[in-house]
């Protein structure tokens, strides 16, 4: 069965649209020019010259953050200078190295400057790129689409650490002995989980980030019943440390109950004490943002574990306006899983009585957190 179901509340990542835009607008330029019945050595003139311009302008700005960064040699760069150069000048040492040799091969091919002549437009170029620069006419801040974009893509999130963090450091320990602990718990309470199917870890993850201590809270229909036996590993120099799961009752609106195994993402707790902490910075819509990332970087490292196969449930919700959403929220995946299993099991015509057992919370392992695009949230 999938590990998550599909929900609009979790972005995709992004795809490569704005890179096919680009292609798109140049053919227009070149469409435009064609018809403007202009001379093409008139043309190649002006784009040789602005290309240059823009490769010129790219080298002087990683040769003026150079300027400032070799103060920083042994505290950000281990006493390594070419790791300092690397950090400046790259991908301009590599790239716009070459384009700007070609572009004042090309300039001179084309035209019949003097030496001199082709150095003082060098010089020229030079000046109105650094006073670009001094004035910050030219040099602009990244739009909050092209920072989260580059984060997203070098793991360098808030959420995208807190993830991991807690995939390594609590589910990846917990989850492959899960089922262990299930049947332990099984053998002193008559049975009482008695789908192996749904024997997994349903982790809540709410949008919005506000979590309660106390899932009763949350929604009334849902009571604390009883805790798994307890995990106990040697942790940190800590020995003995004990890792736990709660069962919880989920009253239904046909008056019965069921069993769930069933608790809240922690790390969502987090996100939501940072937007409360002036000194984090960190805006509602920033939390909004990381709590989706979140949602899907988690989604995506649980679907390449191998050991947490089949050991977990996750169900993305937002919304707050019914005080009985959540337990609403995991019955419905309940019924979803039931039918999906129905459908799985129906050529043995084995019947079942999953509704009676304990619940599994669904969520969608394919579709998983878009970020800031068209194509995202």
């Amino acid at each position: 069965l999938p590990s998550v179901q599909t929900s609009p509340i979790i972005p995709k990542p992004r795809g490569r649209r704005a890179h096919y835009a680009t292609w798109g607008f140049i053919v227009l330029c070149i469409f435009a020019m064609y018809h403007m019945e202009q001379s093409w050595h008139h043309l190649a003139e002006y784009i040789t010259f602005y290309f240059a311009a823009l490769q010129i302008g790219a080298l002087l700005r990683g040769v003026c953050n150079l300027m400032e960064e070799i103060w920083h040699v042994q505290s950000r760069y281990r006493s390594s200078w070419w790791r300092v150069v690397v950090a400046c000048l790259s991908p301009s040492l590599r790239r716009h190295m070459l384009l700007l040799l070609i572009s004042i091969c090309a300039y001179m091919a084309l035209f019949s400057d003097t030496g001199l002549q082709l150095f003082l437009n060098l010089i020229l170029l030079c000046l109105c790129q650094l006073l670009s620069f001094a004035f910050g006419l030219q040099v602009r801040s990244p739009s909050a689409v092209e920072v989260s974009e580059i984060c997203e893509k070098n793991n360098r999130n808030v959420a995208q650490g807190l993830a991991w963090s807690y995939y390594v450091g609590y589910l990846k320990l917990v989850l492959p002995r899960l089922k262990d602990l299930i049947s332990e718990f099984n053998r002193a309470n008559n049975n009482l989980l008695k789908c192996k199917e749904t024997w997994k870890l349903h982790i809540l993850l709410p949008v919005s980030c506000e979590i309660y201590d106390d899932l009763q809270k949350a929604d009334s229909h849902i009571q604390y019943w009883k805790d798994l036996p307890a995990l106990q590993l040697d942790r940190a120099g800590t020995k003995w440390r004990s890792y736990k799961q709660s069962i919880y009752t989920i009253l239904g609106e046909d008056k019965k109950l069921y069993y769930c195994i069933v608790e809240y993402a922690p790390p969502l707790q987090s996100l939501y004490a940072m937007s409360q902490d002036e000194s984090a910075a960190f805006s509602r819509e920033d939390r909004l943002e990381q709590a989706q990332l979140f949602c899907r970087t988690l989604g995506e490292i649980l679907q390449h574990s191998k050991e947490c196969v089949g050991c977990y449930r996750l169900i993305v919700y937002e919304g707050e306006d019914d005080s009985h959403l959540l337990s609403k929220e995991i019955l419905r995946h309940i019924r979803q899983q039931h039918l999906e299993e129905y459908t799985m099991c129906e050529g043995n015509h084995e019947s079942t009585t999953f509704l009676s057992t304990e619940p599994s919370i669904l969520i969608s392992d394919s579709e998983l957190p878009r970020p800031l695009r068209s194509d995202g949230f």
